[in-house]
């Protein structure tokens, strides 16, 4: 079950460039692995990791021992899960109500040609 603190876990990890980053790079290349991650960017190994565990605890990333070192992979579950509960909620609300709004221009419109 998919809940509000996952929900909250979620925005909180996409929140930072960085974490983004990392999940399209991840996207890109599954399968890469953490070292290999790490020298894309300007900061401490350290520094990634901790991005790599906010986003794990958001399950967004799943990494997988290999030997000495990680793999990663992008879980999009999440992503979507908050697609399907949140964002389809907030576009179907104001799909409503701009089919609404058509029609009442639509029969302000015809009602205006038969008065001429």
């Amino acid at each position: 079950m998919f809940t509000s603190g996952n929900m909250d876990a979620v925005f909180h990890a996409l929140a930072h460039d960085t974490r983004r980053t990392i999940l399209d790079m991840v996207r890109d290349q599954p399968g890469q692995r953490v070292g290999e991650l790490a020298k894309a960017f300007d900061v401490s190994r350290i520094a990634i990791m901790n991005h790599l565990a906010v986003l794990e605890a958001a399950g967004l990333i799943i990494s997988e021992k290999d030997g000495r070192s990680r793999r990663l992979y992008l879980n999009a579950a999440p992503i979507r899960m908050i697609h399907d509960r949140w964002i389809n909620d907030y576009t179907g609300h104001w799909a409503g109500k701009l089919t609404g709004l058509k029609y009442a221009a639509e029969q302000a419109a015809q009602a205006k040609g038969q008065d001429t």
